[in-house]
């Protein structure tokens, strides 16, 4: 029998900060930022790529940076990525909810987003090597589909992307693979979403980048509940095998990190976290996590990825027993 303390143990704690970047400290007019990808850059800056919402209601990424990840944000003063229908005409809706990997191969960022069509959203993927010049590759996975971050270098011979695809079997976890970044097959379902009454029944997601660690790809993934009031966006956890990341070897039952905030519960969404990047510390344990608050505002939480494991090793169980 697990130990009901352990189930809620606080692993990741909120900045006193918080929320650290809103609207109003944009250079221009927009209505809401949130969903950040980010990075640290060479030099030891924070780099957080931002999903900008106009006031049209159509979304840009725009970049702002940091000194310490928190606070003394540099903001791009015009949008940084624009969506550019008319030469990727699934743009055409705007551009969402970045996820940014570094390739040494490559030695660029690779950056997966949802471009949001006339026919849904999908994943489209960009390449940069200073966030200010773009090689676009167009959609990599039609409609509908989203939540897709690369990693960060080859399994085998094949790049591996894991992403969200709705299909009639619902909305669950993927992975697909590629010998060039541009053709994409042997997909595969990793993480299925529950039924019934679980906190990520129905519909999930991946957060942030996978985590390469010694023991797997430690995987922070979004779970949705629908309730009488409205869908709650909560987080839980996962781990996959490092040479062959489409076996999962370890689910939480019960989610980590949940909207308790005001600045979490009320916004444009209400009742959401949503992180899609982070950034770790120099003693290369030190999780900084960079999550959407509401739809609303970006707000950072910080944990540590051996304690995350730990807590997962004693309360997680192989993924697909609770669907039987």
């Amino acid at each position: 029998m697990r130990k009901p303390s352990s189930q809620h143990e606080i692993l990741l704690h909120r900045h006193p900060h918080n929320p650290i970047l809103t609207a109003a400290d944009w250079p221009y007019p927009v209505n809401t930022v949130f969903n950040a990808g980010a990075t640290l850059l060479p030099d030891g800056t924070t780099l957080l790529l931002c999903r900008v919402e106009d006031r049209r209601g159509i979304s840009h990424l725009c970049v702002a940076r940091s000194k310490n990840g928190v606070d003394g944000w540099q903001i791009d003063p015009e949008p940084t990525l624009m969506p550019d229908p008319v030469n990727y005409p699934e743009e055409i809706w705007g551009i969402e909810d970045p996820r940014i990997t570094y390739v040494e191969e490559l030695g660029k960022y690779v950056i997966t987003y949802t471009s949001y069509s006339r026919g849904g959203p999908g994943v489209s993927l960009a390449l940069t090597e200073d966030f200010r010049h773009f090689e676009r590759y167009g959609v990599i996975m039609p409609p509908e589909d989203k939540d897709a971050a690369l990693l960060p270098h080859r399994i085998g011979d094949f790049w591996a992307l894991i992403h969200r695809p709705i299909t009639p079997l619902g909305a669950h976890i993927w992975i697909s693979y590629s010998p060039d970044l541009r053709h994409w097959g042997s997909h595969k379902m990793i993480l299925e979403a529950r039924r019934g009454a679980w906190w990520d029944a129905n519909k999930i997601g991946l957060s942030p980048p996978p985590i390469e660690t010694p023991e797997g790809w430690l995987v922070l993934y979004h779970g949705v509940k629908q309730t009488p009031s409205g869908a709650i966006y909560r987080v839980g956890l996962a781990l996959f095998d490092l040479q062959t990341p489409e076996r999962c070897l370890l689910r939480s039952d019960s989610w980590i990190f949940g909207p308790e905030e005001l600045y979490e519960r009320d916004g444009d969404v209400d009742d959401v976290v949503f992180p899609c990047g982070y950034t770790i510390g120099p003693d290369g344990d030190t999780l900084n996590l960079y999550y959407g608050a509401a739809d609303t505002c970006i707000a950072l939480a910080t944990g540590s990825i051996s304690a995350l494991l730990d807590w997962l090793k004693e309360n997680g169980r192989p993924s697909g027993w609770e669907n039987m």
